[in-house]
């Protein structure tokens, strides 16, 4: 039986792993194309098919996050159209530069590579602050107020950086006052990276936002997220036109992820994301390992090391889903056994 195109038992994977990274998506605010493109490429689909349809993936599942975020008015309209201005002229250099390493023949490996080094690093940071105790800003709010908002939280990088007054200045909400040149250099980079790995950017932009630009933690999520409907919107437009997206592959995923985004953003209502923080970064380092061994794999010519690989994804997804899922669980029942009558 087929669907799509697609056998039933591919389609069902498709969903599965939608609910999966949606799950994480609504909870920690991210695309999830991270986990997306790479599994499609361990999967074997051609680099410009697993780049575009990640990126499709991840306009579809922002707009509903989006829309959460504004209601709550953690939305800077006047920074995102700055992203959006910036990112657009990153994602078709990243899309330029991916069809030209795809003419070679060499896209796959260097996407691979970037990959690993690049979820690597993260993951290891992550882990790092979470088995510390320390605050590494990845934590998000997303039931802050914005009367809550204090821009004296801000890391001490970001006020140091605000502190080089290069014309012209733009205020943003929360009290922040930061360089137009760095705002557009942010998204630039964060665009070259959407447009070439095939991910929304939101791991690598949302950090930078509250790193180096100094916005608070639930403006630069909700900011993020934002942009993230542009810049996910115009780079599967532009690779849909070369052919990139595949909607036998997108449309499961969208219908796993809608229902796990609801579950993931109602976490966030009951467990304190600090308690999963290492599980993230070991999902991220997951990410980056089942890359490395796909490479390996592919250098070797050991077919085996390719279904490792995507066992590797897919459990990594796996568990950080079901950490936030049984937190969620522990901690409602613990409510409901407190406020029970003795």
């Amino acid at each position: 039986m087929e669907i799509l195109g697609l056998s039933l038992a591919m389609v069902v994977l498709f969903v599965g792993f939608g609910l999966l990274v949606g799950v994480l998506f609504g909870f920690f605010g991210m695309g999830g194309s991270f986990l997306v493109t790479p599994a499609l490429l361990v999967m074997g689909y051609p680099t410009r098919v697993a780049v575009g349809s990640g990126l499709a993936f991840v306009f579809g599942t922002s707009v509903i996050a989006t829309l959460k975020h504004r209601d709550m008015g953690q939305v800077d309209y006047k920074l995102g159209v700055l992203m959006i201005a910036g990112t657009t002229a990153g994602i078709e250099a990243g899309k330029e530069i991916v069809l030209h390493l795809e003419a070679l023949g060499l896209a796959g490996s260097i996407i691979s590579v970037t990959y690993v080094v690049l979820l690597g690093g993260i993951g290891a940071f992550v882990t790092y602050e979470a088995l510390r105790g320390g605050d590494g800003g990845d934590g998000i709010d997303h039931d802050a107020a914005e009367d809550d908002v204090d821009a004296d939280d801000i890391p001490e990088i970001a006020k140091k950086i605000q502190s080089y007054r290069i014309p012209p200045m733009i205020s943003l909400r929360g009290g922040v006052s930061v360089s137009l040149w760095m705002i557009l250099g942010v998204a630039f980079a964060t665009g070259l990276l959407s447009g070439f790995l095939g991910v929304g950017g939101g791991f690598i932009r949302m950090p930078a936002l509250f790193y180096l630009i100094g916005v608070p933690v639930p403006i630069a999520v909700g900011t993020d997220l934002f942009e993230i409907v542009f810049s996910g919107g115009l780079g599967s437009f532009l690779y849909a036109l070369d052919g990139g997206v595949d909607l036998a592959i997108v449309l499961p995923l969208l219908a796993g992820s809608a229902f796990g985004a609801r579950v993931g953003s109602a976490a966030t209502s009951i467990v304190d994301e600090d308690d999963i923080k290492v599980y993230f970064g070991l999902m991220l380092l997951g990410g980056a390992l089942a890359v490395a061994v796909r490479e390996i794999g592919n250098v070797y010519g050991i077919g085996a090391l390719n279904t490792v690989s995507l066992v590797l994804i897919l459990g990594s997804a796996l568990l950080v889903s079901g950490a936030v899922v049984y937190s969620s669980i522990t901690a409602l029942r613990e409510e409901s056994q407190s406020s029970s009558p003795v």
